[in-house]
């Protein structure tokens, strides 16, 4: 039986391999994989019904329903072999020696005066290809570049233009929150975020305070979203005027975690009240 097995290579890039064997891969299991043009070394990280499922979500050739009543996709490339300790020692000495390669690609970048920025550079396990990404504000004729690189790494040389999310997920760092970037730690997926989701957690729209470190908007903004939406429901809207034991009183905020409504009457004065409380209010004083 063919199993669809999940790789994952350095900065998060993920990459869908069949496995023939009978003998099953685990997580984290080194893996030596077929690739377009060689090999390559990664990391197992989904295997069984669950490789399969994101591999079928991947795929854009086909509806969501059809890939549901579809048979799993079957991968163009396969998991070779377990990785044994001298592979991961060669791949160790690669990445130790990448850092030193995207100086020297930076180097020429400034010969050549592109409008670019060299993010990371990453070996292929059999040093059969060099990628080397970069950001950059617009297209970049960097064909001169590559014929440059490839007489002086004496390989395939790929240039890929990401964006500066991608940039952060494959650098990695500690964003505002103090805990490591979601993009390179937990999200399977960059999606798109846009301002309207600030607005409708009622968040500050001042730029610096819901930016990430790539500079762009938060990706929690997104993941959030739904969580915010739902809980305010139960919330009467700011603005709102309420009949409370009180009296009239218009509602001034909400506060979703600690479930507490502000209110204030005509008078001027202020109260914050429990959700639970309020509701009971408010009942009470129609009935």
């Amino acid at each position: 039986m063919t199993d669809v097995i999940e790789v994952r290579f350095k900065g998060n890039r993920k990459e869908f391999f069949s496995w023939p064997s009978a003998e099953p891969l685990a997580l984290h299991d080194s893996v030596i994989v077929e690739v377009e043009r060689g090999q390559d070394l990664g990391r197992v990280s989904a295997v069984g019904p669950v490789a399969a499922k994101k591999c079928a979500g991947s795929c854009s050739g086909c509806s969501l329903a059809e890939a549901a009543a579809a048979p799993p996709p079957e991968p163009a490339y396969r998991v070779l072999r377990r990785a044994t300790a001298d592979d991961a020692a060669v791949a160790e000495q690669l990445h130790r020696e990448e850092e030193d390669v995207r100086r020297r690609v930076m180097e020429r970048v400034r010969s050549h005066t592109l409008p670019m920025k060299v993010s990371d550079a990453e070996w292929q396990w059999d040093k059969k290809k060099l990628t080397v990404y970069f950001t950059a504000e617009q297209r970049v004729d960097f064909r001169a570049l590559v014929r440059d690189l490839a007489s002086l790494f004496h390989t395939r040389i790929e240039l890929r233009q990401i964006g500066a999310r991608d940039e952060a997920k494959r650098l990695d760092g500690v964003g505002r929150c103090g805990r490591q970037y979601c993009c390179s730690s937990w999200l399977p997926e960059l999606r798109p975020v846009s301002l309207s989701l600030a607005k409708d957690q009622h968040l500050s729209l001042n730029p610096s305070q819901i930016s990430g470190g790539c500079g762009r908007l938060l990706c929690c903004l997104r993941y959030e979203h739904d969580f915010y939406v739902q809980t305010r429901k139960r919330f009467p809207k700011e603005g709102r005027l309420l009949r409370t034991a009180v009296g009239a009183e218009r509602v001034l905020a909400v506060d979703v975690f600690r479930e507490t409504v502000t209110l204030r009457t005509d008078g001027g004065d202020t109260r914050v009240v429990s959700l639970e409380k309020l509701k009971g209010e408010v009942s009470g004083a129609d009935a």
